[in-house]
């Protein structure tokens, strides 16, 4: 069941609920004791089990460990009025929304290189977060993106196995065959990468040339490219292993990617 506006949930009084997605909606309100407006994740009722917890209680785990610019950190989480609750900071709106409006070059770039920043901080510690998309990047004042969501996510200690998951359009083809790795978040900052390039997302079977690829030569130096081309290679083990040389490519590329 969903929250109404204005209905109490503890120090939080419900605003308007930003997003719901298959696990949980997420609401605006206001923190009638620090007075500032946060996100509340809620985990739908009907899915809340002893498991479903666990999942929620591992995303905050996760986020704990990773303190970073670029990271949504998470303000506290648990137990309120019988429903399990992240709270988080608020943010603007998602890079998704942000989409639907044309973005100058170097806005471009900015994106582009805090989100595989935010990535290899996670890839540092063994954290692949497996659901990197457009709704899980915020916006905040200043341009600052922030990586949301690490409900998927899984601590790589060596290959993993687990059931297919994350968002259709950015997975992997190892993933959805329910082995991911940080090879699969590679795979996902490539296509976001190429979609802020060209405005177009790549799709299955992801064969060259990608779509839009003649207005990002019109664009982009193309080593950009190249870059996007070695991310979302459909054999995993020729892709960057982690975020971390990716995003040192991208780094030596970026100064004199705009044409």
């Amino acid at each position: 069941m969903s929250l109404h506006r204005r209905q109490r949930l503890g120090q939080y009084r419900i605003e308007a609920r930003l997003s719901s997605g298959g696990f949980a909606n997420v609401y605006r309100a206001y923190d009638t004791v620090e007075g500032i407006c946060v996100a509340l994740k809620i985990p739908h009722e009907e899915m809340v089990d002893a498991a479903m917890l666990s999942t929620f209680k591992r995303e905050v785990r996760m986020a704990a460990r990773l303190d970073h610019p670029n990271i949504l950190s998470i303000k506290t989480a648990g137990m309120i009025d019988g429903r399990f609750v992240i709270v988080t900071p608020l943010g603007l709106e998602c890079l998704a929304d942000r989409l639907r409006h044309r973005l100058g070059s170097r806005t471009v770039l900015s994106f582009a290189e805090q989100t595989l920043s935010a990535l290899a901080c996670a890839h540092r510690q063994r954290i692949a977060h497996l659901d990197v998309k457009p709704g899980n990047l915020i916006l905040f004042p200043e341009r600052r993106l922030r990586l949301a969501d690490f409900g998927l996510a899984r601590v790589v200690v060596r290959a993993l196995s687990a059931s297919g998951s994350g968002t259709v359009g950015y997975v992997a083809p190892e993933q959805a065959l329910g082995k991911p790795s940080m090879r699969s978040d590679v795979f996902a900052a490539g296509l976001l990468l190429w979609r802020l390039m060209s405005g177009a997302l790549p799709e299955w079977p992801f064969q060259w040339p990608y779509p839009g690829a003649a207005r990002v030569a019109t664009r982009w130096h193309p080593g950009l490219t190249r870059l996007v081309r070695k991310a979302t290679h459909v054999d995993d083990r020729k892709r960057f292993p982690s975020a971390v040389p990716m995003l040192q490519a991208f780094q030596k590329i970026s100064e004199r990617a705009i044409l």
